[in-house]
Formats: C-alpha cells, sequence, structure tokens
C-alpha cells in the first residue's frame, strides 16, 4: 500500500428548516486558519475514522466506523448529539493523488428537527453560521467563505429543497454521489453499507 493511501473519514452535513421560513439552512464551521488540512475554510463537521470508531462496531467495516465517526466529530467540533440511524448517505469523496494529505470521505445528511445550541471549541473550530445553500453560495462567489471542493459540490446539489422533508424525500432516493467514479475507495457492499431496496 502507498502512503499516499486516503485516510478514512467522515462529514456530517447538518440540516434544519430555515427558521426565517425560506427553505433548509445547513451547518458551516471555521477552521482554525493554523491547521494543516483545509485550514480557514468553512467545513462541515467531521474528521477522520478512529480506531474506536472501528471497535465499536462488529466486523471492522468502514462504513458502521464512519457513522460511528459522523457522530462522535459532530459532538466534538459542533456540541451537538446526533442519533447515528438518522445518518443518511448521501456522498463518497476520494481526494487526488496528487494531493500530500488524501482522505477517503463518507458524506451523510442529518436532518435535525429541534432547536440546538451549537459549542465550538475556539481551537480547531473557530466560529459556525446556519446559511441557505443559495446564501453559502453567494458567500463563497464573494470570496468571503472559502468552501472545499466536496462542501461546495455538496451545497450545490442541496440547493432548492423548500422544506426539510423535501430534502429527506430527495436523498432517501439514493442517488449517491461518488468522486471519482467508480472509486477504489468506495466499495459499498464490501464495506457494509447496504442501502434498503426500493
Amino acid at each position: 500500500m502507498s502512503d499516499n493511501n486516503p485516510i478514512p473519514a467522515a462529514t456530517v452535513v447538518i440540516a434544519r428548516e430555515s427558521l426565517a421560513g425560506d427553505g433548509v439552512e445547513l451547518l458551516f464551521l471555521l477552521r482554525n486558519s493554523r491547521l494543516v488540512f483545509h485550514g480557514g475554510h468553512w467545513v462541515f463537521p467531521g474528521g477522520r475514522i478512529d480506531d474506536c470508531d472501528y471497535e465499536a462496531c462488529q466486523g471492522n467495516l468502514e462504513f458502521p466506523a464512519a457513522r460511528k465517526a459522523a457522530v462522535r466529530e459532530t459532538k466534538e467540533e459542533a456540541g451537538i448529539e446526533i442519533i447515528e440511524n438518522e445518518l443518511i448517505h448521501t456522498a463518497h469523496w476520494t481526494t487526488p493523488p496528487r494531493l500530500p494529505r488524501r482522505f477517503s470521505t463518507w458524506f451523510f445528511l442529518y436532518p435535525l428537527r429541534e432547536q440546538v445550541e451549537v459549542v465550538v471549541d475556539k481551537e480547531e473550530i473557530l466560529d459556525h453560521r446556519w446559511l441557505t445553500p443559495d446564501a453559502a453560495l453567494r458567500a463563497a462567489q464573494s470570496k468571503e467563505f472559502e468552501l472545499p471542493r466536496p462542501t461546495l459540490a455538496t451545497v450545490q446539489d442541496l440547493q432548492g429543497h423548500r422544506s426539510l422533508d423535501n430534502l429527506v424525500a430527495s436523498v432517501t432516493d439514493g442517488n449517491i454521489r461518488v468522486f471519482p467514479e467508480n472509486s477504489d475507495h468506495y466499495r459499498p457492499r464490501e464495506m457494509g453499507y447496504l442501502p434498503t431496496e426500493g
């Protein structure tokens, strides 16, 4: 195996009904600019899958461990307790080989149906914002926000939903975005992801 083999990771797109009544808002976290990976960028909660995440699962499979990591990282980075069984797998991104730090990341959507307080640690994560996809894209275009490519693509994918239920229905249909297509690092059934057959 190459030293440049991607590190398994998980990311959570937390979505809620917009308080202004104009669709859906997503939670963005500002990473400290001193961090090597995406320092100064606005991202979704997430991080690498740790040994403890595998140990919490039966079978040592990557997908169940990614779900554990998603719950853990959301608590660590945003202070929000989420329910593992309500995570919806939506995408998988693998960093291109030419980059020095690589991740193979499971993306999940989490529908948040109650008001919560977001608490960041002021060390790794410095701030948070709730924004509609349209507002986040405007902020990125004006250079107010710097969004990593997978985050930007995810925000674009989530545009145009008038309600949280509408968003959940659209992603539950199972159209998983995989980048790059036919990635060797996304073998869902082998890794423990068994989607419900429609």
